[in-house]
């Protein structure tokens, strides 16, 4: 006699396509980052004056800026 069983539940539906985009734009997304950290990182390795051949001045690379006296004040605080 062949075993059945029956599910008292309802069957969900099954979306594959949309994973599949879900997944594409993923991808899509992590291709892009990493394409982007590249190009940061090839920007930041050039030399000042290949970064004005390529129009790109110094001052879009960070800059940190310490207001004088700010490391005097802090070597007080210890």
């Amino acid at each position: 006699m062949p075993h059945t069983e029956t599910c008292s539940r309802p069957a969900r539906a099954r979306f594959p396509g949309s994973a599949l985009k879900a997944m594409g734009a993923a991808f899509r997304a992590f291709r892009i980052w990493r394409r982007t950290v590249r190009r940061r990182r090839a920007i930041a390795d050039l030399p000042p004056e290949l970064l004005k051949d390529i129009g790109c001045s110094e001052g879009c690379l960070p800059a940190v800026e310490v207001k004088p006296g700010l490391i005097t004040n802090l070597m007080s605080m210890k």
